[in-house]
């Protein structure tokens, strides 16, 4: 599979990095669809013998149980592993344990990369960069060897701008996709964000690659909080179509079979020309538009 840099940090990530969302077990399953561990630990292997080399997970992921359950592999692949992790926490107090207990669940002494997760919300966004905010335990934890580089993720595009001109971060998590470039409103327009990224040279991982729409009933079919595509050739379309963005890398999707079929598009990846990319955008403006919504 191709790597690119991201960005500063100098290392080479893998086009597809195993989101850890999709790392679950039956007795974590919280309305979602049933996800054995056996079937998470078989994806995790799955993912690794394809050369994926780069893990996103958060302490909520797969109900509390992806920290533990991939704590095992990070153990035994760690000197090939970029791992990032992340705290939903806004103060420093709260930021500071749950980094601590991350390590411990992840079976590591360190992250290559550790976030503010799911920052939408501006008033959060000044808490967390705020002198008692999450920030300061991430910088310590920095000072103490505990954390490599810093990154923000987030689904507002004007919250991420506002971030960058509080706080020098060295990656962004953002939602890129095609079904987002078809509605260019503000909360979908996330090109600002990116140019400001290439300029600084910011590693940038995006989000719902294989993302299509709000899911039209409350019967989910899917492990995702949106309607994925779901066929090899869609999924092709989808991440190609991010891949062919100014990104380093894309996190695969929180249901395993379409993230497998990310990792299968990736290893075959080829840029989109500019026309097959606007054959896309057409097709993606019937769909309904993603956000206003923000939820992690």
């Amino acid at each position: 599979m191709e790597k690119r840099v991201l960005g500063r940090t100098g290392h080479k990530r893998t086009l597809v990095t195993l989101g850890g969302a999709a790392v679950r077990s039956t007795s974590s399953n919280v309305e979602r669809l049933p996800t054995t561990r056996q079937e998470s630990e078989a994806f995790i292997k799955l993912a690794l013998d394809h050369g994926v080399n780069h893990i996103d997970v958060a302490p909520t992921y797969g109900g509390g149980m992806a920290e533990p359950i991939l704590g095992k592999w990070v153990k035994e692949y760690r000197d090939d592993l970029f791992l990032a992790c992340k705290t939903g926490k806004r103060t420093k107090k709260e930021a500071a344990e749950e980094l601590r207990s991350s390590l411990k669940r992840l079976q590591t002494d360190y992250f290559d990369l550790y976030q503010l997760h799911g920052l939408d919300d501006p008033d959060e966004l000044k808490t967390a960069l705020g002198e008692e905010g999450a920030i300061r335990a991430i910088l310590e934890a920095k000072e103490q060897g505990l954390v490599k580089y810093i990154g923000i993720t987030s689904h507002n595009p004007e919250n991420i701008l506002r971030a960058l001109k509080g706080f020098d971060f060295d990656t962004i998590l953002l939602p890129v996709n095609y079904a987002l470039h078809a509605h260019p409103e503000p909360q979908n327009d996330y090109e600002p964000v990116l140019a400001l990224a290439k300029k600084r040279n910011l590693g940038v991982i995006a989000m719902k690659a294989a993302t299509k729409r709000p899911w039209p009933t409350d019967e989910m079919t899917h492990n995702c909080w949106y309607q994925p595509f779901d066929t090899q050739k869609e999924v092709d379309e989808a991440l190609w179509f991010t891949l062919s963005q100014d990104i380093t890398t894309a996190a695969s999707s929180s249901d395993i079979r379409v993230a497998k079929m990310m990792i299968d598009a990736a290893e075959r990846y080829i840029p989109l020309s500019q026309k097959e990319q606007q054959l896309l955008l057409r097709k993606a403006a019937s769909y309904k538009p993603l956000f206003p919504r923000a939820t992690t």
